[in-house]
């Protein structure tokens, strides 16, 4: 059984997430990506994803992985699948790869990338991407808290614990970049768990702006208690940026 890789981009905005619900009329971006797929491939097919993207999150280097019954022409399904998921769901790609591929465990890193909007007013071309905070924030001091969150650390302060996972994570870079009146919050780690980069984009915020001091960043990780880390960054602002491999 050939399978195929299918690069993803799209705009969260009107999804209640990646993941498919039980309930159908929910719009999602796997539940859109698997009709299309049925439709065009005459029968139900099980997709893999790289990483569970949130409500209101938006990605633009997803990755799908799938096993299909026979070779299909790659390039057709491509500009068929567009036909179908456009413009809110953008198919970059499709390719033939290995039959051990799979997007989720063959996946060594995920990046993503929040965007704060830092000035007087916000961008209304902009406002579905960025979260507009306004100026007078201390870069200094955000990155001083994103310096924190490198290595290998158990991150249980800034996600919803599931009872009998870990949330142990290894972050590989952590950094905030100035981009004229943008801010960008760029993170690579081996994984996620749910809500662990808005909630380390909230308390970056909360430093930048004096209401958590930076010398407790420590001990707020250290503490592993959810309910230390006020601000959870709305979704808007962040994207899936690059799976590596």
């Amino acid at each position: 059984m050939p399978t195929l890789r299918l690069d993803l981009a799209y705009d969260g905005a009107g999804f209640k997430g990646y993941a498919a619900q039980s309930d159908a009329s929910i719009r999602t971006i796997q539940g859109e990506l698997e009709a299309a797929l049925t439709t065009l491939l005459g029968s139900p097919h099980e997709t893999a994803v790289a990483g569970r993207t949130d409500s209101g999150v938006h990605a633009r280097g997803q990755v799908v992985s799938l096993r299909i019954d026979e070779e299909v022409d790659v390039g057709r399904l491509q500009r068929s699948l567009n036909g179908i998921l456009g413009p809110e769901i953008s198919v970059m790609a499709v390719s033939s790869v290995d039959d051990d591929f799979h997007a989720r465990f063959s996946a060594l890193w995920r990046k993503y990338r929040y965007t704060l909007s830092v000035g007087p007013a916000p961008d209304p071309l902009g406002r579905g991407h960025q979260w507009h905070v306004g100026p007078g924030l201390d870069t200094s001091a955000m990155e001083e808290t994103a310096a924190h969150f490198a290595g290998e650390q158990d991150f249980g302060a800034f996600c919803r614990s599931v009872e009998g996972r870990t949330n142990v994570r290894r972050v590989e870079e952590a950094a905030w970049e100035n981009d004229g009146p943008l801010l960008h919050f760029w993170i690579r780690a081996n994984a996620f768990c749910h809500q662990m980069v808005r909630s380390l984009v909230g308390l970056s915020y909360d430093v930048g702006r004096g209401f958590t001091p930076v010398g407790s960043v420590a001990e707020i990780m250290a503490s592993r208690d959810r309910g230390r880390v006020v601000t959870v960054a709305p979704p808007h602002g962040l994207v899936l940026w690059e799976v590596g491999y």
